[in-house]
């Protein structure tokens, strides 16, 4: 697909690029909000460590 040069191109690439970086957002969300719930699967304790 080719945008032509034009204002209403602009406003279509301004379009693509809020809803791309909508995206992005979000999955920088999903991966921020996982990272609790893989420290609690990988959690060691002092107890763990020292008997192996």
């Amino acid at each position: 697909m080719i945008v032509p040069d034009t204002l209403q191109g602009a406003i279509v690439l301004s379009l693509i690029d809020f809803l791309l970086s909508i995206v992005m957002i979000g999955g920088i969300g999903v991966v921020l909000a996982l990272l609790p719930l893989l420290n609690r699967i990988g959690r060691l304790d002092d107890n763990d460590l020292r008997n192996h």
